[in-house]
């Protein structure tokens, strides 16, 4: 059965264009780089506009990769994932990998695409490109939206149309008054030469500020000689703890190893377990 899962996964991933080869011997030993590759393509597949952060150099950066994917897939395509068993990067991941790349192919094939016609250059163009046509759906119903808004504000206006032609047609129509107009540009020039006398004032004050903000350097420089050398005092000293605490590390390592080998055993035994009950069931029908 393990055999068949494989071969139905990469048969699976073929058809929809994933650019590399894949072979069981991938996954014989833990590989969670090519794990997080397809599972970050088939998210990618599923819905390109998806938000994962795709960095699994650390330990926790790994972890929160796993469970976004998980919490992805559960919320947008309702597809539930171990994450144990993605994170073990080994056989039992690619039954979860199957979950969601068995959705995607149904998808395919409910388009009228099928398997066994596809070419490789066929299987390389198709695009599951799901999440774009709801982003489209969302931008055109926003789109109607705004044009009933739009349409009804114009409506509005064009109503005060004829009020607003009759104040239009009147101010068009009024003679120019010398006297009054020359008042208002004197008004204005004494605006902007008040402007001008205040950029003055402006510029002749940034010498001073010039001198306070050297003098602050001058001040934050000495602060921060200070602060790197009491640093590099304090760097040099060797906390009392210190030796209880690299010793305490040693036995969390140790113990981490333990639970590893542990967890790895109970995973066998379950699938031991499975598989006996599901030969029991066999024999039994």
């Amino acid at each position: 059965p393990a055999v068949a899962c494989f071969s139905d996964f990469t048969e699976m991933m073929r058809a929809l264009g994933y650019p590399r080869l894949i072979s069981m011997e991938n996954f014989h030993t833990p590989n969670f780089m090519l794990v997080s590759e397809v599972l970050l393509w088939l998210v990618k597949r599923y819905e390109p506009q998806a938000d994962i952060p795709p960095d699994v150099e650390t330990e926790q950066d790994r972890v929160f990769f796993i469970k976004a994917v998980a919490q992805f897939m559960a919320t947008k395509a309702h597809i539930k994932l171990n994450t144990k068993k993605l994170y073990q990067a080994d056989g039992y991941a690619v039954k979860e990998l199957l979950k969601i790349t068995s959705v995607l192919y149904g998808a395919m094939n409910t388009k009228g695409v099928e398997h066994a016609d596809l070419s490789e250059e066929d299987s390389s163009k198709f695009k599951f490109d799901l999440g774009s046509k709801i982003a489209d759906l969302k931008a055109a119903r926003q789109l109607a939206s705004e044009i009933t808004s739009k349409g009804a504000t114009l409506y509005d206006l064009l109503g005060k149309e004829v009020e607003l032609r009759e104040a239009r047609t009147e101010s068009i129509a009024r003679p120019l008054e010398i006297n009054e107009a020359e008042k208002m540009m004197k008004v204005a020039i004494d605006c902007v030469l008040e402007e001008v006398q205040k950029t003055k004032d402006m510029l002749n004050n940034v010498a001073l500020d010039e001198a306070n903000l050297e003098a602050k350097i001058e001040k934050r420089k000495l602060e921060l000689e200070r602060s790197q050398k009491r640093l590099q005092t304090l760097q040099s000293v060797r906390p009392a703890f210190m030796d209880e605490y690299e010793k305490i590390e040693e036995q969390l390592q140790k113990q981490y190893s333990i639970y590893l080998e542990k967890f790895r055993n109970l995973t066998y035994m379950e699938q031991l377990l499975d598989d006996h009950r599901r030969t029991e069931q066999e024999m039994f029908e």
